[in-house]
């Protein structure tokens, strides 16, 4: 089963990702991996992108698609995968396509999990974090005991600077700038789903299944 899970930041792909690897016993290949996995391997791509990680700066489109090409090429990604935070733009889907038509892979779905923004707000604004333990709870969904206190150790409970209402609204509008014009292309491809991420995770999980095993039997 060859994946495209999208999704913005509080909608769930994380949670929908783990419960795909386990039911397709699949890996999930993230940039972030990929990078990583190219730099502790010293390829020449993953030097490249290590330089411009270093440096601060975007790595460019070229180096990020020949990392994904080589990811993709790998024994353990032959038979599926999900791919999570690849293609960012339009030239990158290009790209993408032409890499897996160089692989000889189909796509068995495209799947774009969505959610409106207030809502996305609502769940990442009300996150805490223990300075200690690490422990994670939320405002609403999941609050602790005792107002600012860990559960587990006592220990104080505070809010990431990327997780303050201003912040994750600022993150959001990016992300809809850089993803709308990357939906357009995807929705005149048929294998392109688009999943109410509103509802319970598990009708999530099975919307996604049934979508997705459509595809594959059509």
């Amino acid at each position: 089963m060859y994946i495209l899970l999208m999704g913005p930041p509080g909608a769930g792909k994380g949670t929908q990702a783990e419960r795909l690897i386990e039911k397709y016993g699949i890996p999930q290949i993230s940039t972030g991996d990929m990078f990583r996995a190219a730099v502790k391997n010293g390829t020449p791509l993953g030097l490249e992108a290590k330089k411009h990680m270093d440096n601060g700066t975007l790595v460019p489109d070229e180096v990020t698609i020949g990392i994904v090409r080589e990811r993709l090429a790998q024994p353990d990604a032959r038979d599926g995968f999900i791919l999570d935070g690849f293609p960012r733009t339009t030239a990158q889907a290009v790209a993408l396509d032409a890499i897996l038509r160089e692989l000889n892979i189909t796509l068995d779905g495209i799947i774009n999990i969505a959610v409106p923004n207030e809502e996305l707000v609502r769940r990442t604004s009300g996150r805490l974090i223990c300075r200690t333990c690490g422990a994670t709870y939320h405002k609403a969904f999941n609050p602790p005991q005792k107002a600012g206190v860990c559960d587990k150790d006592g220990g104080e409970l505070y809010q990431r600077d990327d997780d303050q209402e201003a912040v994750v609204k600022e993150r959001l509008a990016v992300y809809g700038q850089q993803t709308k014009p990357l939906i357009d292309y995807y929705k005149n491809n048929g294998h392109y789903v688009e999943i109410d991420g509103l509802q319970d995770m598990e009708d999530v999980f099975k919307d996604i299944v049934t979508a997705l095993e459509k595809k594959d039997g059509q």
